[in-house]
């Protein structure tokens, strides 16, 4: 089967959890409600569902090559970035004083959605560029901004990420790549990074490399590193596109999965460039050293790839949700389709599809609540990144930008989790046949394999969360946001459906033990990091379930309300109510066992020598 959108789920997110009509009343947003909503999503639906879809497969048995610096994309992948920059995709929610279309983040983050549901592979070369396109916007100089991001937004060329060197994976403090100014304004870049996504491809005609190095004399540590734009082809003062820089791809990763995606190794300074000398020079030297210029001040740079790493990591949270939702239908594709076995319950009297026994159903109704929990979280939290941005009162952009940094490690780590297990199920589901590649099913458990580990492993993500995000502040975001769970629990008591019920019960205790986990951490933060750390992941994992779950309840009171008034698609809605009592008694259940594991599991955690590993 082909990939078919969640257009609804995504606009019932949008308008009942998110309050986007409220968004659209944001200086800016005046043209962004649920019409233009919906119109964005259906068309971003038809690209997704007939041009990127169609590829995914394609690009898994027919990867990117690489042959004497160049590497070939996927048979398709060409024309389909053209028809994605045509389309205007790229520039979404980038500013229309550059050729964006100047949408909200929580319209984006669905369609974003979408198009990696459709084809990962394809995903990540927009994903970069949108990176990019932001730290330039944030950090950049008007000059630096006028040549490079209007043709990043067109298509006409992408961004990357440069920040892994094969000495320096997450501890940048030991990145050795070096810049030499050149007193020009211009800087001499030497050395080699490593995992650079689409780091060369044939699907732009340039390529806007942004660089972690060290200026010549700058601090040791993390805090002598700056940020470089270092382009394939150096830009003339006119825009257009000069000399071919010192920046090259030596190799290809050959990779578990995402096969379609070129993960390059990249020198900088090597074979050299021409004009290197300057203004005022011959023009005809061939000097080693790749051409790049400063962004922002020098030794700022590890804040300024922070402003990518942050898009990148809410990003990959959604790229975790996607994947999720293309395995999920997949396998109850798969379902209804495949004869197995009579029914336990002797509903049929022979064999029957599989869709029939409990334990496929409850396979099934996980993958759908994991989905539909993690997307209710990533739209509310893009709901929170525009008021922070384009609200006009001072304590409530404060506010939302709080409750925005704070989901960003849950949106990335708890969807990226749920989606190995959500993939995992969903390879068993199709049984055997799941095993076989020529199936599909096995290719959304390779791809979503790594979404754990880049941009920050999920133990990066929960030091985050412990750290800065809950310590620092001693908690009070956090109690915060369980102050207004509490709230939604009481809206519960209002209703007396068994659903709500069993919300309001299971939410209780997940709330409370996600209360006496943050007090955990900030008490035991003080003196016993080790402790405290020893369960990093598993308070992830249950802040993420909590903060999922609680947007569950908030769709269960809705789905009941618009049923109660006629409103609305009653399939849809009904399906809804299951879906969230289901994730209250499955998944939510989960939250006191977790709080066990951390508050009374660390000891066990550093208990064995380490000799005995």
């Amino acid at each position: 089967m082909s990939y078919v959108a969640p257009v609804n789920d995504m606009l019932f997110c949008m308008k009942e959890l998110a309050d986007l009509e409220a968004i659209a009343r944001l200086p800016g947003f005046d043209e962004a409600g649920l019409d233009t909503a919906q119109a964005v999503l259906e068309e971003c639906a038809r690209f997704s569902g007939e041009v990127l879809a169609p590829l995914n497969h394609e690009g898994d048995v027919h990867p990117s090559t690489w042959k004497d610096g160049v590497v070939t994309t996927t048979p398709g992948f060409k024309e389909a970035f053209r028809q994605f920059g045509e389309g205007g995709w790229q520039g979404l929610q980038h500013p229309g004083d550059f050729g964006g279309q100047g949408l909200p983040k929580t319209i984006g983050a669905a369609c974003i959605e979408m198009i990696n549901s459709a084809n990962l592979s394809f995903s990540l070369c927009p994903l970069l560029t949108d990176g990019a396109i932001e730290a330039l916007l944030t950090a950049g100089t008007r000059e630096q901004q006028e040549h490079f991001i209007p043709k990043m937004i067109s298509g006409e060329w992408t961004g990357t990420m440069n920040l892994t060197e094969p000495q320096a994976g997450s501890d940048l403090a030991l990145v050795r790549t070096r810049a030499e100014p050149l007193g020009d304004g211009r800087y001499k870049l030497f050395g080699t990074k490593i995992f650079i996504t689409f780091g060369e491809h044939d699907m732009a005609e340039n390529i806007v490399h942004l660089v972690l190095a060290r200026v010549v004399g700058a601090p040791e540590g993390v805090k002598g590193i700056s940020l470089f734009v270092v382009p394939k082809f150096l830009v003339d003062a006119d825009g257009s596109l000069g000399a071919r820089n010192d920046a090259w791809c030596v190799s290809i990763e050959h990779k578990l999965g995402i096969k379609a995606s070129p993960t390059a190794v990249l020198q900088f300074g090597d074979r050299g460039v021409a004009g290197l000398d300057g203004p005022g020079g011959s023009g005809n030297a061939s000097v080693p050293g790749a051409l790049g210029t400063l962004i922002g001040a020098e030794n700022r740079g590890l804040e300024y790839m922070f402003i990518m790493m942050n898009a990148a990591r809410y990003a990959v949270g959604i790229q975790g949700i996607a994947v999720a939702e293309r395995a999920y239908q997949k396998a109850a594709a798969f379902a209804k389709e495949r004869v197995q076995s009579r029914p336990v319950d002797g509903s049929v009297a022979g064999s029957a599809t599989i869709i029939h026994h409990p334990d496929v159903r409850r396979m099934l109704m996980t993958m759908r609540a994991y989905t539909e929990g993690c997307r209710a979280m990533a739209i509310v939290a893009a709901a929170a990144f525009d008021a922070a941005h384009h609200d006009t009162d001072v304590d409530s952009r404060k506010q939302n930008q709080a409750f925005y940094e704070f989901l960003v490690p849950l949106v990335k780590g708890y969807s990226t989790e749920m989606s190995i297990e959500v993939a995992s199920l969903g390879v068993q589901v199709h049984g055997g046949m799941g095993y076989i590649e020529e199936t599909g099913a096995a290719q959304y458990l390779r791809d979503a394999r790594i979404l754990t580990i880049y941009e920050g492993t999920t133990a990066i993500q929960a030091n985050d969360l412990v750290g800065r995000k809950t310590a620092r502040d001693g908690g009070r975001v956090a109690k915060g946001i369980a102050a207004q769970v509490a709230e939604t629990e009481a809206d519960l008591g209002g209703s007396a459906s068994a659903a709500a019920r069993s919300m309001k019960k299971r939410l209780g205790a997940a709330r409370q033990a996600f209360e006496q986990v943050v007090d955990f951490v900030v008490v035991q933060g003080k003196g016993n990091p080790n402790a405290v750390f020893a369960g990093s992941v598993p308070y992830l994992m249950l802040a993420g379930n909590v903060v999922a779950g609680w947007q569950m309840a908030r769709a269960l009171l809705a789905a009941e309300r618009l049923l109660a008034h006629g409103e609305g698609d009653a399939g849809f809605l009904a399906a809804k109510v299951a879906t969230a009592r289901f994730y209250a008694e499955h998944l939510l259940s989960r939250a006191p066992a977790q709080r066990d594991a951390i508050v009374d599991g660390a000891e066990s955690v550093t208990a064995m020598a380490l000799d005995a590993f």
